[in-house]
């Protein structure tokens, strides 16, 4: 009986065998299965692992990098966890990544891995509410100084750097304004100051655009949007070099505790396979969508990276292969709107969350988000509001016929 063995594994850093993009969707860190020669990679549920006596250790203490030692306890690492951490790591050109049960595990894992009482965070003033709540609720009582920037203002930047300044974190496109941060430019001063950088890259993915090329020590994803795609499985991950990667799995990746399912994961992958035709289908409605909003009579204004009135739009084009699947509108009488779109939409839904295969809307009130999550005031709202105005509808674009959406949206625009 023949024995199916895999070939040598390739990854987006083996310069013998160089992959484009959007092969290393579908084949980054594949590794057939040695016994069977299955492609698609298996789901390993079994929480523990045999292993040879004295060649493995009771407790993760001391470790250097897990990934080293062989499978023993799923909470440290899973063979199918690992297959997507792999797979991860090829689509950022990276040596490493460390996948979580959520993105917001991811962020709390580079927090508390990277940072330490009397330690200084520069974080985004607009990011997603969870790793903005989590910096300036929590952290402090850690004893972890927390300072909000208009990351896109980098004289304000270079004013809030403080000597013991030792992450930034930023998020581009941020979540929900689709205001760019300037990554390059936002890199170089960052390593002058010798100063660790992180991104959520969530709404923009690798096929959009890949911050450590741009200079950024670690990218984060929130695996539950557009990298999964299908709206049926959490997850996050922090991606970025081997050493940064190693210290955050020794330390947050096992004592957090919040490991990622192997269930989990293989639906990951599954996503990532069609991940590149996806943000291409979802960009391509998104632009038609956006000049349909743009020209609509109910609509005030429209926000999208591929509009030429986007305030960004020369960076947008620098920094982004594609505008993405995000938009933002604004309309007068949002409340009365909203209530229309869930009594009328036929195609689209009214609900949170956003980059699943279907189209996703709601409506995001700046008070409302200004009392429980960013209490901005005086210019930082000013800015703020440059992009929201009183409110805006954040429209996730999915994969439908894009007239059957523009038929959704006339609907509930409709008097």
């Amino acid at each position: 009986m023949k024995t199916h063995l895999p070939p040598k594994q390739i990854t987006a850093v083996d310069p013998q065998h160089p992959m484009h993009p959007a092969t290393r969707a579908l084949d980054g860190g594949l590794r057939p299965d040695p016994i069977t020669g299955a492609i698609a990679p298996s789901i390993s549920m079994s929480v523990n692992n045999v292993f040879t006596p004295g060649g493995s250790s009771f407790s993760a203490d001391g470790v250097g990098d897990l990934t080293d030692l062989p499978y023993l306890y799923a909470r440290w690492t899973n063979p199918t966890v690992r297959d997507l951490e792999r797979r991860l790591a090829s689509l950022e050109s990276a040596e490493d990544a460390l996948a979580t049960a959520t993105g917001v595990a991811a962020i709390a894992a580079t927090f508390l891995s990277l940072l330490k009482s009397g330690d200084h965070l520069i974080i985004s003033d607009v990011c997603y509410a969870g790793a903005y709540e989590l910096a300036t609720r929590i952290l402090p009582g850690f004893g972890i100084e927390v300072t909000p920037v208009n990351l896109s203002n980098l004289d304000a930047l270079k004013a809030a750097l403080r000597p013991n300044t030792k992450l930034i974190h930023a998020e581009s496109p941020c979540n929900p304004l689709l205001r760019l941060t300037d990554l390059a430019a936002l890199a170089e001063i960052a390593k002058a100051a010798g100063v660790i950088t992180s991104v959520d890259s969530t709404l923009a993915t690798p096929v959009i655009t890949q911050p450590l090329s741009h200079g950024f020590d670690l990218v984060i994803h929130s695996l539950t949007k557009f990298m999964n795609g299908h709206g049926d499985a959490l997850g996050g991950a922090v991606i970025g070099s081997k050493e940064l990667i190693s210290r955050i799995r020794a330390s947050s990746g096992v004592y957090l505790g919040a490991a990622l399912s192997a269930q989990n994961a293989w639906l990951i992958l599954r996503g990532i396979d069609t991940l590149f035709p996806r943000l291409r289908t979802a960009s391509e409605n998104a632009m038609q969508l956006a000049a349909y909003l743009q020209a609509h009579p109910k609509v005030l204004a429209v926000t999208y990276p591929g509009l030429a009135n986007h305030p960004q739009r020369d960076l947008a084009a620098r920094q982004m292969t594609l505008p993405g699947g995000m938009i933002t509108f604004q309309t007068a009488d949002p409340e009365a709107v909203s209530q229309k779109m869930a009594a009328r939409f036929r195609v689209m839904h009214y609900a949170f969350s956003l980059g699943h295969q279907r189209s996703i809307c709601v409506h995001i009130g700046t008070d409302d988000i200004m009392a429980s999550t960013y209490r901005m005031t005086g210019e930082s709202l000013a800015d703020y509001k440059r992009f929201a105005g009183e409110g805006v509808f954040r429209l996730s674009v999915g994969l439908e016929d894009v007239r059957d959406l523009i038929e959704d949206l006339d609907r509930a625009l409709a008097d």
